[in-house]
């Protein structure tokens, strides 16, 4: 696989998690009144259609500072630089550093489509156990979380690379070099 077949592979899939984030969206904030709900599982999940105007899980939600948003959005501006950055450097298809990287990419995307189109991100998942719920969020929010914990894994479980090893001829120069 060319290295630009790889690209165009991990772009693609940043592709579909902003068309499925844009599309849920939409279908959330069409079919459910703001703050309203629809039962999915009782006792554990349902959907509730609520708007962001913070960062992710609501942080900063209740500022009124008026720089907040144009901070967040270039805050956004400067991780997708960064993602797009490394994606490009990917030239073995399918790792899981790149698809973890694309999710990213997505969900990051997907979350500033909403932030240049209106100040705010539309969120409608919410999880909750009794009195206790997470924070409502969206499909660009789980898919930054998912190729978060992907590099993570990534870090904490891949294999050291072998460094290399000077070959005999080169230890035998350095040696007479060095008079040993």
């Amino acid at each position: 696989m060319s290295r630009n077949s790889v690209r165009a592979t991990y772009f693609l899939l940043a592709l579909f998690v902003v068309v499925l984030d844009r599309w849920t969206k939409h279908l959330a904030a069409t079919r459910i009144a703001l703050y309203a709900h629809i039962q999915i599982i009782p006792g554990f999940f349902r959907l509730t259609h609520t708007e962001n105007t913070g960062a992710a899980f609501s942080l900063f939600a209740e500022s009124t500072a008026h720089w907040k948003t144009g901070l967040l959005i270039g805050f956004s501006i400067i991780a997708m630089a960064i993602v797009i950055a490394l994606l490009w450097k990917q030239s073995r298809p399918l790792t899981m550093t790149g698809i973890a990287l694309s999710l990213i990419l997505g969900g990051a995307t997907g979350n500033l489509w909403d932030r240049v189109a209106s100040g705010k991100v539309v969120d409608f998942l919410l999880f909750y156990v009794k009195h206790y719920q997470w924070p409502v969020f969206n499909l660009a929010d789980s898919s930054i979380v998912i190729g978060a914990g992907l590099l993570v894994l990534e870090i904490l479980f891949s294999k050291p690379q072998a460094k290399e090893l000077p070959s005999d001829s080169s230890s035998a120069e350095s040696s007479s070099v060095t008079g040993s």
